[in-house]
């Protein structure tokens, strides 16, 4: 959110997780990345990717180019995520974990 991490979004075999950033939500003013993820401690979980989530991806002839370039599966909603919204229009961009941010 603006270039600070707010929390970390994961998929499992239960479905999506949603957890906020400890040092975000203690940091001066924090807004929440979505009216429907307000701030809390508590992690969110949802069958399906997060509607805010899932509104960053891109859709229709621009979706299409990267399902081409990148092989992607249109269902796999968290490698679409992934792959497409690095760099998003707005406040909020998605980056896989690495090394470096474990």
């Amino acid at each position: 959110m603006h270039d600070t991490l707010a929390g970390w979004l994961t998929q499992d075999e239960e479905g999506y997780h949603f957890l906020y950033a400890a040092d975000y939500l203690n940091s001066v003013n924090p807004e929440p990345i979505s009216h429907t993820l307000p701030l809390s401690n508590n992690p969110y979980t949802s069958n399906v990717l997060f509607p805010f989530f899932d509104g960053l991806i891109p859709e229709g002839w621009l979706l299409d180019i990267a399902e081409k370039n990148w092989k992607l599966n249109p269902r796999d909603r968290m490698g679409l995520l992934l792959a497409c919204c690095k760099d998003c229009i707005g406040a909020v961009s998605v980056h896989p974990l690495n090394d470096e941010n474990e």
